[in-house]
């Protein structure tokens, strides 16, 4: 089998190891399943974009809802990055970890009055609006707080981000965004309204994207409507790409940032505007594992299967979207050989697999196993169905490790709830 192997995660003396600690060594104190992310990958992986948009304005928004984890969240604000939130709740837990108002966009397609209501008060730099009737119900909640709401209108370019369809927003058919033939007279009528300030454009084509092209198609045609914009007698000051770099999960060939940077940075600056983007997936996917163990194995008739401790309420990807993450044993055995195997969890649901037909070394009862590229969409699509207690969470720093979120007791699930009858 194919084993990945990184200055993240990498084997030493055939044990897997996080930076300077054995995975072994964390699962031994904490049991399974468990979340472990590598810190380093975070900086590195910031740093990396920040460095390639070196010559235009530009500002990372962390792309909350990839992994929200308090220390997560904490990590990339010490860093100088803004944040991405997409609902109340994240909004929360950006203040709580440190962010200020100032380096808080947010986000969504449906964003509530309660949550709209609290941007405002918490003074955020921008709400970002995908209807000309939210346009209206922002300009309304400004108003009657006495302020004025700082917003960014979602066009969408209609560009084919080539992903899968659940994770592709750019293309007219998807809730997201305003048509972009309608909105030129939409950014004219919010410039209008006397408790908004129009600051920017955004978009956001999808996610996953492993090719240049359709984010340059689309700021190309985005690059054109800010013109359109301003002989119209409409200003903005920024430009935000959203996010949607793709990354390797397994044989993709994703492109180095500084590819995107050379293909868009030279259209961007014609425009004399401030570059945007909200990077989720790229700074934190290939920086975290999931740590399964393997309870049982079977066969039925010709079929192998690998029963392990960890379901689709600890990593959902794979049932919802077929996505593979790669599976690779925690201690390799050159003496065990490989074979194809389903890889499933113990919830009572036949799309409850990690795996299908999956080539992988031979198992047996206690094996660890580690679930690739999960720091993304991992822990932050987690669930407690069949009252299944959440992981824990762990961040490796060097040589030393932090528990950042324990896992749940059954006690703490039950603490909003009481027999009534």
């Amino acid at each position: 089998m194919q084993i990945f192997d990184s200055e993240y995660f990498g084997y030493k003396n055939n044990e897997l190891y996080c930076e300077g600690v054995s995975v072994k060594s964390i699962t031994d104190a904490l049991g399974t399943p468990a979340y472990i992310y590598s810190k380093k990958f975070f900086g590195d992986k910031y740093n990396e974009f920040k460095d390639a948009f070196k010559n235009v304005n530009n500002t990372l928004f962390f792309a909350t809802k990839s992994n929200f984890n308090l220390n997560v969240i904490k990590i990339f604000s010490n860093l100088g990055s803004g944040i991405d939130v997409n609902s109340g709740g994240e909004l929360f837990r950006a203040l709580k970890a440190g962010f200020q108002p100032d380096k808080i966009i947010m986000s969504g397609v449906g964003k509530t009055d309660e949550e709209i209501k609290l941007a405002i008060e918490n003074n955020i730099l921008m709400l970002k609006a995908e209807s000309l009737e939210e346009i209206h119900v922002i300009d309304e909640i400004a108003r009657s707080l006495n302020k004025t709401a700082s917003i960014a209108i979602r066009v969408n370019p209609d560009v084919d981000a080539k992903t899968h369809p659940y994770i592709s927003t750019g293309l007219a058919e998807n809730k997201f965004g305003i048509s972009s033939k309608e909105a030129i007279s939409i950014f004219v009528e919010a410039s209008k309204l006397k408790n908004i300030k129009l600051a920017g454009i955004d978009m956001h084509i999808g996610s996953q994207i492993v090719s240049v092209e359709p984010f340059k198609e689309a700021v190309e045609k985005l690059a054109q409507f800010v013109l359109t914009l301003r002989e119209n007698g409409v200003n903005v000051e920024h430009l935000d790409m959203g996010g949607g770099v793709g990354v390797r999960y397994k044989d993709e060939n994703p492109f180095p940032i500084s590819q995107l940077a050379e293909a868009i940075v030279p259209i961007v600056k014609k425009l004399n505007v401030d570059l945007f983007f909200e990077p989720g997936r790229f700074l934190t996917a290939n920086a975290g594992v999931l740590i399964a163990k393997v309870l049982y194995t079977k066969q039925n008739g010709n079929k192998n299967f690998i029963v392990v401790d960890t379901a689709m309420t600890d990593l959902l990807r794979p049932s919802i979207y077929g996505a593979y993450h790669h599976i690779q044993p925690v201690s390799l055995n050159a003496e065990r050989k490989d074979i194809i195997a389903d890889i499933v969890g113990p919830v009572c649901e036949s799309g409850d697999f990690l795996a299908k037909k999956r080539e992988i070394s031979k198992c047996k009862r206690g094996d660890l196993l580690s679930v690739m590229s999960a720091g993304a969409y991992g822990m932050a699509m987690a669930s407690n169905y069949n009252m299944r207690r959440r992981p824990p969470e762990i961040i490796v720093d060097g040589d030393k490790y932090f528990v950042v979120r324990s896992r749940e007791n059954y006690e703490h699930m039950l603490f909003d709830e009481k027999i009534m009858l």
